[in-house]
């Protein structure tokens, strides 16, 4: 990807463990919709699941996602932004509504 797609596009940031069923849900649409994402594991990291619960404001449940340190929850929350058509934009750069 040229320096200049990957500068415009946001960082995508995935806490998740491996057996999860929604974390997996969650990177298969992401992964769907071409957005390069980083996955944090917080399986066997007591202190990175401290920090990301520290990010997302209190909640403890994986996955929780952010976009540019945006937090936009679990699962079901990154599911209600593609239902609503906002997803897209949000991966893209844009701010969803």
């Amino acid at each position: 990807m040229p320096a200049y797609k990957r500068a415009m596009t946001p960082r995508i940031e995935i806490y998740t463990t491996p057996t999860c069923p929604y974390c997996i849900a969650a990177k298969r649409l992401l992964t769907q919709k071409g957005a390069d994402f980083e996955e944090i594991s917080v399986a066997w990291d007591p202190l990175g699941r401290r920090r990301m619960s520290e990010r997302a404001n209190g909640r403890s449940t994986v996955p929780q996602i952010f976009v540019d340190d945006r937090h936009i929850g679990g699962c079901d929350d990154l599911y209600a932004l593609e239902r609503e058509g906002e997803l897209d934009a949000l991966i893209a750069g844009g701010a969803a509504a």
